[in-house]
């Protein structure tokens, strides 16, 4: 009786449990090996002190901000109300009762401290979490629609749309992302954030021209996945809906993407993987993602071991999480 077919035929039972089995007694001699090397390095190990890079209980200061005396406070429910009155002015704050610092009758200066409380706060490895996926879901969504329209001018008929989608993908694949990035930084934006302030509006902050680099960089890949998907799809499909009556535009949605769609979504997903980790480069442009992020965390801990491992980590949550979603999609799909 067999329970699991491989592309040779099916196989049985025991056959799958011996393999199985040969597995995980791999997998765990790789991890004592590793364990093993872990020991001999002359390191302290602190996981203890990795969670406060993902939350801690922040300590805020409520001060005061004129001079005067405390003429009155209130306490209710575990809250106290303390009011300031000098020079004309008068101001209340509210403070929990069992961190109050001062007293009624007490004299204040500008700054001075009345009291605390406690509130927990997202830790500098969320935020830069927070900020990758962010990145990364908007050179997504950008590079899905350059590739789309870059794909189908690939292959057009029309000389200039052809020729123009070659150049533009040629040009951006054969250039590193590094350098593509420091020239939408120092470049392009230095030139229209200049033209900006010259009419006396805002800034693009550095985190657009992140994002752009990224999108343009992942549109030609995606292009050149999209026109060889849209290729792969017999001619006769094109033929036949044009025999019904539609037109290009409307074969091209109607019959020949769709089927195309199941074709590209396995290498789709490997280029959205490769953007959510080519997203740390972006912390040469001062972008406070999660590679930089973990920099700056390892600089202040001196614990380089410890992040860099979890930095790892929440980069393969990210990546697996995209690549169970694309999946999802081409189960949907077929």
């Amino acid at each position: 009786m067999s329970s699991y077919t491989g592309l040779d035929g099916p196989k049985s039972k025991h056959y799958y449990r011996i393999w199985g089995a040969t597995f995980l007694f791999g997998l765990c001699l790789a991890m004592g090996l590793l364990y093993y090397a872990t020991i001999q390095v002359e390191y302290t190990w602190r996981w203890n002190r990795v969670p406060q890079y993902f939350f801690y209980e922040n300590t805020v200061e409520i001060r005061t901000n004129i001079e005067g005396e405390i003429s009155n406070i209130q306490k209710t429910s575990g809250q106290a109300t303390v009011t300031i009155q000098g020079n004309g002015e008068e101001e209340s704050h509210i403070v929990p009762v069992q961190n109050l610092l001062l007293g009624q009758g007490d004299y204040v200066y500008p700054g001075d401290t009345l009291g605390t409380y406690k509130h927990w706060k997202i830790g500098i490895l969320i935020e830069g979490l927070l900020l990758t996926l962010e990145v990364s879901c908007l050179a997504i969504i950008f590079g899905i629609l350059i590739g789309l329209f870059t794909g189908l001018a690939r292959i057009a008929d029309n000389p200039i749309l052809r020729w123009s989608a070659i150049v533009y993908i040629e040009i951006i694949r054969g250039s590193p992302l590094l350098v593509q990035i420091f020239l939408w930084y120092f470049v392009v934006g230095t030139v229209i954030n200049t033209m900006l302030a010259q009419y006396g509006l805002s800034q693009v902050p550095p985190l657009w021209f992140g994002v752009m680099a990224l999108a343009i960089f992942t549109g030609a890949y995606t292009a050149e996945i999209v026109r060889a998907g849209i290729q792969s799809v017999h001619r006769g499909q094109m033929e036949a809906a044009r025999s019904l009556g539609m037109n290009y535009a409307q074969a091209m949605r109607k019959v020949i993407l769709p089927q195309a769609l199941r074709r590209i979504l396995p290498p789709l997903a490997g280029q959205f993987i490769s953007l959510v980790k080519d997203s740390s480069l972006l912390g040469v442009i001062s972008i406070r993602e999660l590679t930089k992020a973990t920099r700056e965390v390892v600089t202040s801990s001196l614990q380089p071991f410890e992040i860099w491992i979890v930095c790892a980590i929440l980069y393969l949550l990210l990546t697996f999480t995209l690549s169970m979603f694309v999946q999802y999609l081409e189960r949907k799909a077929i």
